[in-house]
């Protein structure tokens, strides 16, 4: 039986992501580049002021719909990206793609950045407010309302429900299990049961204390793996001219490179993106979830974390994972996920101490990746049944982890880009058609911005 999935999977996985798809995807994030004239370049610094400089200055806006402050929609939507893609994602895409992945991921990030932009714009623009007060938006409530289309808002929905499932519930599980199991020898269903037991006890306390456990893990797990990469650069710097080139010329010619050990420019390609598109979600639609609970007073205003989340998890962060790996020499040792990334920190930094860090990283990620993404679940539940399936959903979810630590790696890997591949089909379509409300929002914001810097200017002082 087994078998047969993989055999039905391979087949819908090689459709999703052949080259209409990634044509697909860098054609939208080429359109909002030109609509919006480069504005993730030409605005970068604004962006980076106003969301993570500005993120601890920010208070709860009071009379704005939503949950969750700006800063902590911003740190779940963070904790969904920056997991388990980051570390052992990474790693399978240079193992399948060879080191060259890295820099299809890069330019699909640069690409993506505005997508993200949009879809966040979107689902703050199209959330609906219930009568308890709380918030629901996302890609299938710009999909129905903004497009008209209810269907396309089921369809969406229908595959974001397995897509969590799959991509958190068991990916992240096994890969935290794995890497426990290698590295302390915990049984595997021991550390599944553990992590259903602690998630268990903040999903059913609902968004608000999602939102403050990520607000309180995000910062600190990326911190920690960005310095350690940062050691890793420092104490290798003379070695990371070649491993650039060898990641360079693996992008365009990866049997030059690789002696053989990959296949062609196009496996390579897709290796990167898929991976890269999984680690970062631009053009899944699923942070317009997260980011449309975010209490704000403008769409753009919540919409700029979504370039700076791209950069930050992709740029900085896949890119460490990467440099470690062909730096340490073990992408085509045999290692894959997790378990390599956490070999390669080793080999590369002093005593035991990468391998402890990148260890706790996993663990973090991942359990990040646990709690958050189980929002995406519950949005989409809730749009197709309605507010009374959430304890199902919960319970499941809790279910999902204990048996995703049992989950072979590879399959749930090819299982999740297949979800990802369909998932994106929809989203694009509606970000494609609705390009045109994304340029109006983002006019008006930098209008309203600009037209207050002016008047601030013409103020007299007191």
């Amino acid at each position: 039986m087994m078998d047969f999935l993989v055999a039905v999977n391979d087949k819908v996985n090689s459709f999703v992501w052949g080259v209409p798809i990634i044509v697909l995807i860098l054609f939208v994030g080429l359109l909002y580049s030109f609509r919006l004239h480069f504005v993730h370049f030409r605005k970068a610094g604004f962006f980076v002021r106003s969301t993570v400089i500005s993120a601890f200055k920010k208070k709860d806006v009071e009379h704005v719909p939503g949950e969750l402050t700006s800063f902590q929609a911003a740190m779940v939507s963070v904790s969904a990206i920056v997991g388990s893609g980051n570390i052992a994602g990474v790693a399978t895409a240079l193992v399948l793609g060879g080191p060259g992945a890295l820099v299809w991921m890069i330019l699909a990030a640069l690409i993506g950045m505005p997508s993200k932009y949009a879809e966040i714009a979107l689902g703050i623009k199209y959330r609906e407010k219930r009568e308890d007060g709380t918030v629901v938006g996302g890609a299938m409530y710009y999909l129905e309302k903004g497009l008209g289309q209810k269907w396309m808002g089921i369809l969406m929905s229908i595959l974001v429900i397995p897509f969590a499932f799959v991509i958190s519930g068991i990916v992240d599980t096994n890969t935290i299990a794995a890497v426990v199991d290698e590295r302390i020898g915990i049984p595997t269903w021991a550390t599944g049961a553990f992590l259903a037991l602690v998630c268990a006890v903040i999903i059913f306390g609902g968004i608000k204390r999602i939102g403050y456990a990520c607000e309180l893990i995000s910062p600190f797990m990326g911190g920690a793996y960005i310095l350690a990469g940062l050691l890793i650069i420092i104490f290798h710097i003379t070695e990371i001219p070649s491993a650039i080139a060898v990641i360079f010329k693996s992008a365009f010619s990866p049997q030059a490179a690789t002696g053989g050990v990959v296949g062609s420019v196009f496996v390579c390609m897709r290796a990167g993106i898929a991976r890269g598109l999984y680690s970062n979600e631009a053009g899944l639609g699923t942070a317009a979830m997260v980011h449309s609970s975010a209490k704000v007073e403008h769409p753009i205003e919540q919409a700029m974390w979504g370039p700076v989340e791209v950069f930050l998890d992709t740029i900085v962060i896949c890119t460490i994972t990467s440099l470690a790996i062909v730096l340490s020499g073990l992408w085509n040792s045999g290692l894959d996920g997790a378990v390599l990334t956490m070999r390669a920190f080793e080999v590369l930094l002093p005593g035991s101490i990468g391998g402890i860090i990148c260890f706790g990283c996993v663990i973090l990620f991942g359990f990040s990746c646990l709690i958050s993404y189980y929002n995406y679940a519950e949005r989409a539940g809730e749009y197709l049944f309605g507010s009374k399936c959430k304890p199902v959903i919960k319970v499941l979810w809790v279910i999902t982890i204990f048996v995703g630590s049992q989950t072979t790696l590879g399959f749930a890997w090819d299982l999740a880009d297949t979800f990802n591949g369909l998932m994106i089909i929809p989203n694009l379509i509606g970000l494609i058609l609705l390009s045109g409300e994304v340029v109006s929002l983002t006019k008006e914001y930098f209008g309203i911005a600009s037209n207050a810097d002016m008047a601030a200017k013409e103020r007299p002082l007191a």
